[in-house]
């Protein structure tokens, strides 16, 4: 009969629910019930297995190849994540955030992008910068504003105090 994918599951299905209860990830959980269904005989074909998890027939058949092939273990290792290296990298991100700390501050993100280049040799997009100091270093370029010395502080104080006052309707 066509379709029909026999997978001969070493470990019980008590073992299986044991597993079932602390999965380290959400796809070993799904993997972990994949067995499950089949050892229960909840789905006996792979195609009723991925229905039922909502996975692709294909995805279902790599997990039964992965687990034929290595058991439990190679079914649960998951491969590193691959991705464009950072472009900013550790130690350059440790002295961007030690010179955001300062006192003085930088101007614009701008400003920060042409620190980067001209003290740390690294060329970054501007969107680059700004996505790696407001996201991932929670920081602004924002300087304090000056303030006027003529500043009455009588008067501040007074705002202060009564600001939520003249907002409310």
């Amino acid at each position: 009969m066509a379709g029909v994918y026999k997978l001969e599951i070493k470990e019980s299905s008590t073992e299986l629910k044991n597993l079932l209860r602390d999965p380290k990830t959400a796809s070993d959980k799904e993997r972990v019930q994949l067995l499950y269904l089949l050892k229960s005989q909840q789905a006996t074909p792979l195609q009723q297995a991925a229905e039922l998890l909502g996975r692709h027939r294909v995805t279902i058949q790599t997990w039964a190849r992965m687990y034929r092939q290595g058991g439990l273990e190679q079914l649960l290792t998951h491969k590193p994540a691959s991705g464009a290296p950072s472009t900013l990298p550790p130690w350059a991100e440790e002295k961007l955030k030690q010179r955001l700390e300062q006192p003085k501050g930088f101007e614009s993100y701008e400003e920060i992008r042409q620190w980067l280049a001209s003290n740390l040799g690294i060329e970054a997009a501007y969107k680059t910068v700004h996505k790696w100091v407001y996201y991932r270093l929670k920081a602004s370029p924002k300087v304090v504003r000056p303030r006027s010395e003529q500043q009455d502080q009588a008067q501040l104080e007074t705002y202060k105090k009564n600001w939520q006052r003249t907002w409310r309707c």
